[in-house]
């Protein structure tokens, strides 16, 4: 019974944090309301990149985790505040530079650095730009229609609980056995169904940029592609031995856990959007 108000307490707080940095403009306006969803994309990136570098160590990597994290800072400040106001070109100028530059300076630094794998050190340093700062910073570009996050949200709980309840019920073939023995096709289909269904009935409640046939996509969206960044995460976890890639939530594990289906998900939608919309 404690581990369940640990659990409950732990996920409230979460829920508070997260959905409270999203509906924070309707009481402090849009432009702050922006600026705060931005500083938790900024938090979130820095404790999610942190759970990633602890991984990689555990696999006797050496990642410049200074270099990792100066440039996920500076990919979700930039593309955060780019889609709250319109910023000069010699900003986003100095950001492609630094990405660009990126690579050489990673290489240039293994020459002074005693390491057996400097290409994977390199590698293990980049990845969480493109990982975690990206799919966040896209976050906070999101901030035309905040709904459009929290119906992600939903449909993320949506997916996750009828495919839990389903593989409980009538789940007999394993998805990804080596990755997550608790996932099955059977209950991966029925929360898929479960989030569609979400999507066309509720979607449409929650924001008037969308249509019920963008809704459908979106939901797909939010059910298979998080699936599979679901699976990913898992496969980073076991790949070292752990269960959880942290305890910033207890009973709930780390940041990694707690938002590796919105990795997936977020710039797909963010893309969506900004081809259509």
């Amino acid at each position: 019974m404690k581990t369940f108000w640990i659990r409950t307490l732990s996920a409230t707080v979460y829920a508070a944090l997260f959905l409270g940095s999203i509906l924070s403009g309707h009481l402090v306006g849009e432009t702050w309301g922006a600026i705060i969803l931005l500083a938790f994309s900024l938090f979130v990136t820095i404790g999610c990149t942190f759970e990633y570098y602890r991984i990689a160590e555990k696999q006797n990597a050496k990642p410049i985790k200074i270099l990792g994290y100066i440039l996920s800072i500076n990919l979700v400040v930039v593309l955060g505040l780019n889609g709250l106001i319109s910023l000069p070109g010699w900003v986003v100028a100095i950001l492609l530079a630094s990405v660009v530059l990126s690579i050489p300076i990673a290489l240039g630094t293994q020459l002074w650095r005693k390491s057996d794998m400097p290409f994977a050190d390199v590698l293990h340093t980049l990845l969480p730009v493109a990982y975690i700062a990206f799919p966040l910073s896209t976050m906070a570009s999101l901030h035309y229609d905040y709904n459009v996050l929290i119906m992600c949200i939903i449909m993320v709980w949506v997916n996750d609980s009828f495919a839990y309840m389903g593989g409980s019920l009538v789940g007999k073939h394993k998805m990804w056995p080596r990755h997550s023995p608790g996932k099955t096709w059977e209950g991966t289909i029925i929360g898929i169904l479960a989030t569609v269904a979400t999507g066309i009935f509720v979607g449409p409640l929650f924001s008037t940029y969308f249509g019920r046939f963008d809704w459908v996509v979106i939901a797909l969206v939010c059910s298979v592609v998080g699936t599979l960044g679901d699976l990913s995460e898992s496969m980073l976890k076991r790949s070292v031995g752990l269960k959880d890639s942290g305890n910033i939530m207890p009973g709930h594990g780390g940041f990694l856990d707690r938002f590796d289906s919105l990795l997936f998900i977020l710039p797909v939608v963010w893309v969506y959007c900004m081809i259509f919309y």
